[in-house]
């Protein structure tokens, strides 16, 4: 018994010898503003000995000795080392660190130091953004990532964009990406607003803080089924506890067409209509039908923020714009009326966090017949007058295109409201649950309309088209996060689930036969009659998908850092047999850098080895309910048959049913299978910093709507997977910036882009799949370009033009020796899609002045002129309709020389532009003796599409307007183009 004792003894003393050794010390951790740091690092310098800051910024350690240095970093934050030196309760300030700061990345469900990506991300920054006149975000970052390929369509305000991330993987689901706005993930589908307007309109780009482009599978894999074509998470500006600040921008800008096309001026044209054996109609007028039919359009901008909060409580951001841009058309402009609320609340001590964002948007976009204005603008005789006696003068059968304007309206106006909750709370030390509830809902009424003219033929009734559109997007996710870091091990881990529904409704009603009495159509009564009757057609879906899904990231010492995830996504688009897909991937990162080895180097100041490999899935190419069989009633043709036997004429037949869609319970998503490997480095202090990436990316299970095989079938085409073919895309990417000085005061960085792909289809068993045709008398349906095996995406197929013959009509290669020029001799001459895509820039920066050049361009790409094989020919001309040169380059080419499919129209679509140049002035304030209620006055001007070097020979060489085959998307075809901008912006920013 007294042994026990003694030991208990020993035991006690043990360990009052050990807390008279140690020493507890408490404090905050704050930023400059004395805004409390949750989740900072607090470490016992050299020892593994550590902790983290709560939500409110405290700590507290134990240490060896009250002497000890605590090492304290932040995130975005200049690291400190702390000596006690006998205090047992301190506050820690950290300063921010402007290097740091842009090392933060927004990845899916999370934020990372870019020091612990593992996957291929590109960011940029609001202060990086192209500046002037912007529609929307894709245009903020054209040309400012490496392997992001951001296209305008056309020059119309609000135009959708091709943006493809690391080359073109699928045939039907096109190249949009995956948009995430504050964590809630848009529908890609139309709103109802015009083929092709811009899904994110509704956004103001002036309240994005940041945007991050997700490239590789490791970093996509967390958005599974629907990240194949690579996801970009949009991030809204926040408020800054502490910080409160009102902000003004102002500006006013003019667009005017900035490469008109050389057609014939009067008096051209009136030397070369005789000139090909025309008779010239002569209307004694010198008219510049581009100049007539464009215009100088004024575009405003006003836009105001208010945001802050309370240290410990609360943040919030407030702003409402309004953006109004006219287009170089007439009836042609784009005005959004925007507002959103960003809040932030904290309760519990900061365990209950609260983030609330809503964004609720108007646009009214109004659209010209941009077809035939083009036309007008290009062929109309510019010998006729405009105006006659004042009234826009008459052509026989042809509309003057200032009457069109008159009576030709598209106008839809379009309110959508974005809005998210997401209270988190934390269980214990490390573990939060969020719950994430969204719903996006968009109410779009688009008119078409066109009033009547009794002076020309087809014109005296009047029309409207009204489409009535309903989108309704919720998300409902849940997720648990842990997060665990002691000494040298940090880990997090990620758990959620996620439900989220889209439905579609549109009804639309045309209508015709309106009175001429001064009433636009959509404002008059109608009733349906015999002669014109009122058509009515509807269209609803509802898709789900249901979505469990986990990461975990581990990284040891700083060094060596582990990415692993799993996406799990049943989705109402697949097929009954496939109602699940699997999306994993695997990250390795080595932080080279941080090695003894290279501890005293002076050159390598950032070094990092990244490698990871994994599939996500493509649903966008399949559309609702087609994996279902569906039928409708008919009695036409052989679709029924009698059966009473007392039937004298198909009227009295009963309705057949007919299959119009065979089931495929096996229909499943593509799937995209990512192998990356990059490097990133900083040299001499991050002077130089840059990114290498390689990448092998390959889309397998591609969807199509395909001819069947088996000719005894009840329908002629399935939705199917197709077997064996394969959608490569290999390629390098790199980016690199350079930051240095001339003086204290002049500052500079310099730095660019550039991505190689080799995009290759791959074991097609077609050997063509047209995504691109002809449109037009005799031309309808032959095709451009397509997709064929062992050839990239966008291959044109056409016969080789060699010249104009003997008499007078059009030669091509003989391809294949048979002496004939038939379908047979068709050969890939070509794609659409650049292979080198490349930007660079820059910005200087001068006491108060600063200079931004920003430059893109692509190099290996070809463009289908359209638009020249359709109304650029001797035989146009011979008819009074004016031309370019292009017409006339072979004197002895016949009037009835054919406008073929060929390379004859086919031109180099390489270009290098001046896509954006902005100078700026920051005026100080107190020069004006307002200090004491502004902190910031700012002045800036800008150009956007300065100049472009290119030869081909329409408005501009970034265009898209080709007609889509089955939904195959096309690529690379001018036709009729609305034509790009040169704009100038002068601005105002003032800070309160």
């Amino acid at each position: 018994m007294k042994k026990i004792r003694f030991l208990m003894l020993i035991f006690l003393l043990g360990i009052v010898s050990v807390s008279w050794a140690q020493t507890t010390v408490t404090g905050m951790v704050t930023d400059d503003q004395n805004a409390p740091l949750p989740g900072a690092s607090v470490i016992e310098k050299g020892t593994t000995n550590g902790t983290t800051t709560d939500f409110d910024g405290n700590f507290t350690i134990e240490v060896a000795d009250s002497n000890a240095v605590l090492e304290v970093s932040y995130l975005g934050y200049t690291t400190m080392d702390i000596p006690l030196a006998g205090q047992s309760n301190i506050t820690i300030q950290l300063s921010e660190d402007a290097t740091q700061l842009d090392d933060v990345v927004v990845v899916g469900y999370g934020v990372q130091r870019k020091s612990d990506i593992t996957g291929a991300i590109g960011s940029v920054k609001s202060e990086n953004f192209n500046k002037g006149v912007v529609a929307n975000p894709g245009q903020l970052v054209q040309g400012k990532i490496a392997g992001v390929n951001v296209t305008n369509v056309s020059g119309e305000p609000g135009a959708a964009q091709n943006i493809i991330i690391r080359g073109v993987g699928s045939l039907r689901a096109g190249t949009t990406p995956l948009f995430v706005v504050d964590g809630f993930i848009l529908d890609n589908s139309s709103i109802g607003v015009a083929p092709g307007a811009n899904p994110l309109n509704f956004l103001n780009p002036q309240d994005i803080e940041s945007m991050d482009v997700l490239k590789d599978a490791s970093a996509t894999a967390i958005y599974g089924a629907r990240a194949a074509n690579g996801v970009i998470v949009i991030t809204t500006k926040k408020g800054k506890a502490g910080k409160t600040e009102m902000n003004l921008n102002v500006s006013t800008a003019v667009s005017t067409i900035a490469n008109p096309m050389d057609v014939f001026s009067a008096n051209e044209f009136r030397n070369q209509v005789p000139a090909v054996g025309g008779t010239l109609a002569d209307g004694g007028a010198n008219t510049d039908w581009q100049d007539e039919l464009t215009r100088t359009g004024i575009s405003k901008n006003v836009n105001f923020s208010m945001s802050g909060g309370v240290v410990d409580k609360s943040s919030y951001f407030v702003s409402a714009g309004v953006d109004d841009q006219e287009g170089t058309l007439n009836n042609s402009s784009l005005t959004r009326y925007s507002g959103r609320i960003n809040l932030n609340q904290k309760a519990l001590q900061g365990r209950f966090n609260v983030d609330f964002n809503l964004t609720a948007s108007r646009t009214v976009n109004e659209r010209p017949d941009a077809n035939a204005i083009i036309v007008d603008m290009l062929q109309l005789n510019p010998t006729f007058p405009v105006f006659t006696n004042g009234e826009p003068t008459f052509f026989d059968e042809r509309l003057n295109p200032v009457v069109r304007n008159q009576i030709y309206t598209d106008e839809a106006n379009s309110n959508r409201i974005l809005a998210n909750i997401s209270p988190s709370f934390e269980i214990i030390k490390g573990l939060v649950y969020k719950l994430n509830l969204g719903v996006d809902y968009a109410s779009t009424t688009r008119d078409v309309q066109q009033t009547p003219y009794t002076l020309l033929e087809g014109f005296e009734e009047g029309t409207l088209d009204t489409r009535a559109t309903i989108n309704t997007n919720t998300l409902i996710e849940n997720t648990l996060t842990y997060t665990f870091s002691q000494g040298k091990h940090n880990l997090t881990v990620l758990a959620a689930h996620s439900y989220q529904e889209t439905k579609f409704e549109q009804k639309r009603f045309r209508l015709e036969g309106f009175a001429n009495n001064g009433i636009e159509p959509r404002f008059q009564d109608q009733i349906s009659a015999e002669t014109f009757p009122t058509t009515l057609d509807s269209e609803a879906f509802i898709n789900e998908l249901q979505s469990y899904f986990g990461r975990v990231n581990y990284a040891y010492d700083d060094k060596y850092l582990l990415t692993a995830t799993m996406r799990a996504d049943g989705s109402s688009r697949f097929g009954a047999n496939n109602k699940y897909g699997y999306f994993p991937s695997f990250a390795l990162g080595w932080n080279i850098s941080k090695e003894d080895f290279l501890a005293d180097n002076a050159v390598f100041s950032n070094l990092k080895l990244r490698a990871s490999w994994g599939q996500t899935g493509n649903q966008e190419g399949i559309d609702p309910k087609v994996s279902l069989a569906s039928f409708v009633d008919s009695r036409t043709e052989n679709d029924t048959y009698p059966i009473n036997g007392t039937e004298v004429s198909l009227d009295d037949y009963p309705f057949g049913t007919v299959p119009v869609r065979t089931a495929f319970p096996d229909l499943k998503w593509e799937v995209s299978t990512q192998t990356n490997i990059g490097l990133d480095f900083g040299l001499f202090g991050n002077r130089i910093t840059g990114t290498l990436d390689y990448f092998n990316k390959v889309v397998t299970d591609v969807v199509l709507f395909a001819n069947r095989i088996d000719p005894i079938q009840p329908t002629e085409k399935i939705w199917t997977n197709i077997p064996d073919l394969e959608i490569q895309n290999t390629g390098f990417e790199l980016s690199l910036d350079y930051r240095g000085n001339f003086t204290e005061d002049f500052t500079f960085n310099v730095g660019g882009n550039i991505s190689y792909t080799d995009n290759k289809v791959v074991d097609s068993q077609f050997e063509v799949l047209t995504s691109g045709a002809a449109q037009g008398a005799g031309q309808t349906g032959a095709t451009i370009n397509g997709y064929i095996n062992d050839e990239p995406i966008g291959t044109f197929f056409m016969k080789e033009f060699i010249g104009i013959g003997a008499d007078g009509l059009n030669q091509f290669r003989d391809v294949n020796g048979d002496g004939e020029s038939l379908d047979n001799d068709r050969i890939p001459v070509g794609t659409a899609l650049p292979d080198v895509i490349y930007a660079f820039y820059f910005n200087f920066n001068y006491k108060n002045w600063d200079l931004g050049l920003n430059f893109n361009g692509v190099s290996g790409n070809k463009i289908y002129n359209h638009t020249a094989m359709t109304i650029f020919s001797n035989s146009q001309l011979s008819r009074n309709l004016n031309t370019t040169d292009f017409a006339v380059q072979f004197p002895n080419e016949d009037l009835s020389n054919s406008n073929e499919v060929s390379t004859r129209y086919l031109e180099d679509g390489s270009f290098l532009r001046l896509n954006n140049a902005t100078l700026g002035y920051t005026l100080d304030p107190a020069i004006l003796g307002l200090s004491d209620w502004v902190s910031n006055f700012r002045f800036t001007l800008t150009g956007q599409n300065l100049f472009v070097i290119t030869d081909y020979s329409g408005f501009d060489p970034e265009i898209n307007t080709g007609t889509d085959i089955d939904d195959i998307q096309t690529f690379g075809i001018d036709r009729f183009t609305y034509p790009s901008p040169r704009t100038l912006l002068l601005g105002l920013n003032v800070t309160f």
